[in-house]
């Protein structure tokens, strides 16, 4: 059972910012980001290239979306997605990074706070 997993099933702590009958966001414990949410699907697949119904993969983004717009009242933000560890990725159940809150809203300043090359 994976961290995301325990946090769904409220066996471990998190602040949940948004969370419907097929996804939860919370709060990253680790956070890169004035703001820095996860975005995750309740059903579990380890990567974002095992999701194959484009309805899902659709359906994840509008959600990371909402919370961004909606539940956070962000109007610039990025979001971001690890694939396989070559790539970052930490927890293997798929998961999008909400990233902003930043101060300074030029493109160049926050080119490395997710371990961009």
């Amino acid at each position: 059972m994976t961290i995301f997993e325990k946090i769904i099933a409220r066996e471990i702590p998190s602040t949940v910012i948004f969370e419907d009958a097929n996804f939860i966001a919370f709060e990253d414990i680790n956070p890169k980001a004035p703001v820095h949410v996860l975005v995750v699907p309740k059903r579990v697949t380890a990567r974002l290239d095992e999701i194959t119904d484009a309805l899902e993969v659709g359906a994840l983004f509008q959600t990371a979306i909402r919370v961004a717009r909606e539940s956070l009242g962000l109007q610039d933000y990025r979001l971001a997605v690890n694939v396989g560890a070559g790539a970052g990725q930490v927890v293997f159940h798929t998961h999008v990074h909400i990233l902003g809150g930043w101060a300074d809203r030029s493109a160049d300043a926050h080119h490395d706070e997710i371990g961009h090359p």
